[in-house]
């Protein structure tokens, strides 16, 4: 047997960061078996400890020569390094904000974390699977753990709804997709790597045949559920409203983000002979989205209900950068979900922080917030108009970024209507701003009247404090460094070779400039 041979085709190095991930959920589990619930805010820290350590690994493989590995069936690659990065990050400051919820909930915290960890390993390798059995796998332990971690307060019945229904619609939803992948396979004459799929599709004279069509539609209506997209979008609500708040936080960045890679990866490679099709596709999928997102959340009455409409909303915007086509529409969405990473974690950071004081996510109790806890209504405040996109927040440059690569690509009448909804969505973020504080002291609401004093030194309410903290002044000063940003989601799209492929061969082709210039 050829050992070198095989170890330049396993290549194993390049899943360094995913066996950190591994590791420390075998380290928690065995803390706690060994200390006990006494230790569990130790196992948080733990838990981020290897999450930051997983991260930077994936920093120095940034631009790797070889990021090929297990003989195709992964790739680490920029594209995979950043998104990645993003669904690390997002569980890392999920746990800070767990460690007081689920001791309040009288749940287990070690159990929580481990099953958290197991769909961020879920997660972080359906950014770089560049194969169907390994994409499947992933996806399946990343939607798993969802379903677990949303019913994980056994004993709230509206969690075992949330729990029950997001069950149901996804188990759907992975038949689907799983019925659009094995048409590929068979298509492609038994292939099963994305490169493979695509040249037998090709050979095979079936490009743009009725069945490639058809895989194409089965394909997207499975990743459609995984990034929340309408018509697709059906479990968010109730999902949003019933899982526990940290969960939904996780779900509506670290997932979502896992759903856009996978979208990329398979689109770019699999389908570039009916680019037009799935562009086509996306545009009905994004106008919905944006239409239905910011029109219903203007009636919601619910925090939680209406970040889930908002979360519908940002993902219609996301999509205008994978309709465009171009270097500047795919760096667009790598850079709005980094700066959506902090902005929408620093909302449900506050919304956490609200109802564990309260007891209620009701919008109308929020009223006169400021007069009793000014740094929940600061965050909170600079989350929302972050994601309504107003300047010089980072979801403004986001928005900009992402309209000015639609509009270089012709999608002119889709950027005008990303632009209306983003005014709708200006109107229900600053409704509950303004109800924090303008209100009169007379008009303040009865929770808030009865607020509990704010102390630091209680210990439950630290670790979420500092995720307060931490994504507040991320959220503040990634609209300062959006250039950099902005350089680093380019780099990934310039050295990843799979989207220079997608760029040359797409049939929208216009030349991109950075839109920050003409600013």
């Amino acid at each position: 047997m050829d050992f070198a041979n095989l170890a330049s085709q396993l290549n194993a190095g390049t899943i360094l960061p995913e066996g950190i991930v591994i590791v420390t959920l075998m380290g928690v589990l065995l803390v706690d078996l060994i200390l006990g619930r006494t230790s569990s805010r130790w196992i948080g820290y733990l838990a981020i400890a290897g999450l930051l350590a997983a991260t930077v690994a994936l920093v120095f493989q940034w631009d790797a020569t070889n990021p090929i590995s297990f003989s195709g069936g992964f790739n680490s690659d920029d594209l995979s390094i950043v998104f990645r990065g993003i669904v690390a990050l997002s569980a890392a400051v999920t746990i800070l904000m767990s460690i007081r919820y689920v001791e309040q909930s009288g749940t287990a915290l070690a159990e929580f974390i481990a099953i958290l960890l197991t769909a961020t390993l879920g997660g972080m390798f359906v950014s770089g699977a560049s194969e169907l059995v390994m994409i499947f796998i992933s996806l399946e332990t990343l939607s798993i753990s969802s379903y677990l971690l949303t019913g994980y307060t056994k004993r709230d019945p509206r969690s075992n709804e949330a729990a029950l229904k997001y069950l149901l619609i996804g188990a759907s939803s992975t038949a689907v997709f799983l019925y659009g992948v094995s048409l590929l396979y068979g298509l492609s004459g038994g292939q099963t790597e994305l490169s493979a799929i695509a040249n037998g599709i090709s050979q095979a004279h079936v490009g743009q045949s009725l069945g490639v069509v058809i895989a194409l539609v089965f394909v997207i209506a499975g990743i459609g559920f995984k990034i929340s997209a309408a018509p697709f979008h059906q479990w968010t609500p109730d999902v949003y409203e019933g899982a526990p708040t940290p969960v939904i936080a996780f779900l509506s960045v670290g997932s979502k983000a896992a759903g856009f890679a996978l979208a990329i990866r398979l689109l770019t490679v699999v389908f570039p002979l009916v680019a037009e099709e799935w562009k086509f596709v996306f545009t009905a999928l994004a106008v919905l989205s944006m239409i239905l997102g910011n029109v219903v959340a203007l009636a919601q009455t619910s925090m939680k209900r209406m970040l889930a409409y908002s979360s519908i909303a940002q993902a219609g915007f996301v999509m205008i950068g994978l309709i465009a086509g171009t270097d500047a529409g795919y760096a667009s969405m790598i850079f709005y979900l980094l700066v959506y990473l902090f902005m929408n974690l620093c909302g449900f950071t506050c919304v956490i922080l609200f109802s564990l004081r309260t007891g209620t996510d009701q919008i109308a109790e929020y009223s006169g917030l400021y007069q009793k806890d000014p740094l929940l209504t600061l965050g909170l405040s600079l989350a929302l108009l972050s994601l309504g996109g107003i300047p010089p927040l980072a979801g403004f440059f986001g928005k900009i970024y992402l309209f000015w690569a639609g509009w270089q690509a012709g999608l002119y009448w889709l950027v005008l209507l990303g632009l209306v909804t983003s005014v709708v969505s200006i109107y229900y973020y600053i409704r509950v701003v303004k109800m924090m504080v303008v209100k009169e002291p007379q008009e303040m609401s009865d929770v808030v009247k009865n607020y509990p004093p704010i102390r630091w030194n209680i210990p439950g309410f630290r670790p979420l404090q500092v995720g307060l903290i931490i994504t507040l002044i991320a959220t503040s000063l990634a609209g300062i460094l959006s250039n950099p940003l902005f350089t680093l989601a380019n780099n990934s799209v310039t050295h990843t070779a799979i989207l220079q492929a997608a760029v040359v061969n797409t049939p929208v082709n216009v030349a991109a400039t950075e839109p920050s210039k003409g600013l």
